[in-house]
């Protein structure tokens, strides 16, 4: 039986309260700009698609544009998550505003409209969050995936020394983040225990457990 949008939702929430509580206990409490997290990585997710150096020439390199739109969607969660106490409000409030704003004329455009959103409010945009991804024609069911396997690779790297500084992130000659989108080619949405799997293919392919 396939999972409802809004229960994803709070899953993701779950999941992003967990790995904030495992980088600071008190995360919650500190007030932390995410909207200036977010207008950052959203110049990252435009290098990412390129198309807007009109001196050279660049593709889109889209599994790297999903997971940078992961990366946003964290932070975004973790502004919601302080936004009221109620998580199934929260929930609800996501899923209605999800769909409410069509796509744009262009993948720059609803990524700029985005982030002057966040910066005009100083918080996550939900409707035109959603946006960007109907741009992309990316559903939300591949947002959940890459969702689940990025927030895996974040309690992995911090598992493994990232704030420490004893993480490896490049692995045999490829960062963490493209191993990651290779693991989840071999994962569907629905799978049992998907956490536990991603968290075992990364334990595998790590640098660090490869050495004879």
């Amino acid at each position: 039986m396939s999972t409802s949008r809004m229960q994803k939702i709070l899953k993701m929430m779950s999941m992003q309260d967990a790995v904030n509580r495992q980088i600071d206990e008190n995360w919650a409490e500190k007030n932390r700009e995410w909207y200036r997290a977010i207008w950052i990585e959203c110049a990252e997710l435009m290098e990412h698609y390129g198309g807007w150096k009109w001196w050279k020439k660049d593709t889109p390199d889209m599994e790297q544009v999903l997971l940078e739109i992961v990366d946003i969607w964290h932070f975004g969660i973790s502004d919601l998550l302080v936004s009221e106490s109620s998580w199934s409000s929260i929930a609800a409030s996501v899923d209605e505003e999800w769909d409410k704003i069509g796509k744009e004329d262009g993948f720059h455009a609803s990524v700029e409209k985005f982030a002057q959103a966040c910066l005009c409010a100083k918080r996550f945009s939900v409707g035109e969050f959603g946006a960007i991804l109907r741009t992309c024609e990316i559903p939300f069911d591949s947002l959940y995936q890459f969702y689940i396997g990025k927030n895996v690779l974040n309690r992995f790297r911090q598992d493994h020394g990232y704030k420490t500084g004893g993480y490896v992130k490049n692995w045999d000659g490829r960062e963490d983040n493209e191993v990651l989108s290779e693991i989840l080619k071999n994962h569907t949405v629905e799978g049992d225990d998907l956490e536990t799997q991603i968290y075992s293919d990364l334990e595998f392919n790590y640098p660090d457990n490869n050495l004879n």
